[in-house]
């Protein structure tokens, strides 16, 4: 009866595995979407959710002696973009969700393109680190590369 009692719970586990799974995945990219849709229409109340308090941003400037790295706090970023202009949009558009998930610990990889007022600013790729909270997922940390050329 115990051997039927562990193959019950191994059955169902792997039943419910996937679904889980995929849920957070489709969690993970929802706050990421929720995240640049909240910047294009410069809404503080769709993008602040989306970090932790103590999330850091960075990006990668590339050069020819070699690639060095800029650093905000995400209040700086969420400062930038309560101070954009009206009239400035700003589009961040994701081309693919590459998301791995490790129980409460999450890394999605997007690239993604980036407009100013429809016009073609840059490109590059987003590397999210999430964690799962007990309000859901949350970015803690993004890294990005940022190139105007290779972009197709």
């Amino acid at each position: 009866m115990k051997k039927y009692s562990i193959l019950l719970a191994f059955l169902i586990g792997m039943y419910f595995s996937p679904t889980v799974f995929a849920q957070d995945e489709q969690a993970i990219q929802q706050v990421i979407a929720t995240l640049f849709e909240g910047m294009k229409a410069k809404d503080l109340s769709k993008i602040e959710p989306a970090f932790l308090p103590a999330a850091q941003m960075q990006t990668v400037n590339a050069a020819p002696a070699g690639a060095t790295v800029g650093t905000n706090t995400v209040q700086d970023f969420f400062n930038r973009i309560a101070t954009t202009p009206v009239e400035t949009i700003l589009d961040e558009q994701i081309l693919d969700y590459q998301i791995k998930i490790d129980g409460q610990m999450a890394s999605a990889w997007t690239p993604y393109r980036f407009y100013v007022n429809g016009a073609f600013s840059h490109c590059g790729v987003n590397s999210f680190q999430l964690v799962k909270t007990s309000d859901g997922w949350k970015i803690t940390y993004i890294i990005d590369t940022r190139r105007k050329e290779g972009c197709d």
